[in-house]
């Protein structure tokens, strides 16, 4: 079931930009170890595609590992423990998905991650580290597959940002958004930045 997700999440520390959609149910349980005494966000752009079997992996998976246990006793309330000071755990920050980014089945996003926009992550894959924008990777842990496009053209794509434009605007452009001749698209990109 194909679902965007802007309308379905609950959690306030999960945003979601507009026509993200996501292919299964219950995204929110493919969100785990997010609890709110850590604060972290997973924040994700517009336009994103996430095929079934997503897991994000947030900051609360993370145990002390600069002590000599790395036993969260904490979590558990036999232990009556006190979670260590935030400064001490291998906390990574906020897990953030740029724009039109496609997340293809089964992949896991470690925390803290920065996947930006335009990148596409393999079936399969595990994604330990940031992934530049227009870039194609996969694999456990990733790689780099390819760059999408030339550097010209990513730069173009970047200042366009196409996905901050309004509907009616988005539609006059899909002849370009889905147009393979990456000549015409360049040309185009370039008259529109020039006018604005």
């Amino acid at each position: 079931m194909i679902t965007y997700l802007k309308s379905v999440i609950t959690n306030p520390d999960i945003i979601v930009g507009d026509f993200t959609y996501y292919d299964g149910d219950d995204f929110e349980q493919h969100v785990t170890h997010h609890y709110n005494f850590i604060g972290d966000k997973l924040i994700i752009g517009k336009f994103c595609q996430i095929a079934k079997g997503i897991e994000f992996i947030m900051n609360g998976a993370n145990h002390q590992m600069n002590a000599v246990s790395t036993f969260p006793f904490f979590i558990f309330d036999d232990w009556r423990w006190s979670p260590p000071p935030k400064d001490v755990m291998p906390y990574k920050g906020n897990t953030i998905i740029g724009n039109d980014v496609w997340i293809g089945q089964n992949v896991t996003i470690l925390p803290g991650v920065h996947i930006y926009d335009g990148a596409i992550i393999g079936c399969n894959s595990v994604v330990s580290h940031d992934v530049d924008a227009y870039t194609i990777v996969a694999g456990n842990p990733i790689r780099i597959i390819r760059k999408r496009f030339n550097t010209e053209l990513i730069n173009l794509l970047l200042k366009f940002k196409w996905w901050d434009k309004s509907t009616d605007e988005i539609k006059k452009i899909l002849p370009i958004l889905t147009n393979p001749n990456l000549n015409v698209v360049k040309h185009y990109i370039k008259k529109a930045l020039a006018n604005n």
